[in-house]
């Protein structure tokens, strides 16, 4: 099952995410093929602001213990972490 974490930067943390973004790219590779893709929400001055990740994971204990484990987590980036069930219909490369 696919579970995307949709990932909301607490305000005024730009510097907090450029500190742990070498840990946090590190942990998303890490995770090889069951990471899907992931890159982060854009403000209006087009600074991150909160990431998108899609991870396959075998439930929702599975994707919410990746969630935690992330490095941005681990920091306290986050004012919130939503993670939804999510089925890719469209453009999938691994549909048959």
């Amino acid at each position: 099952m696919l579970y995307a974490l949709l990932c909301d930067d607490k305000p005024d943390s730009l510097q907090l995410r450029l500190d742990n973004r070498p840990a946090h790219l590190e942990f998303l590779n890490g995770l090889g093929d069951a990471l899907k893709f992931a890159g982060p929400f854009l403000d209006g001055n087009e600074k991150p602001c909160g990431s998108l990740v899609v991870i396959e994971a075998d439930g929702l204990g599975e994707a919410q213990t990746i969630a935690a484990e992330d490095p941005y987590a681990k920091a306290g980036l986050f004012a919130n972490v939503a993670i939804r069930p999510w089925n890719w219909a469209i453009k999938n490369p691994d549909a048959a």
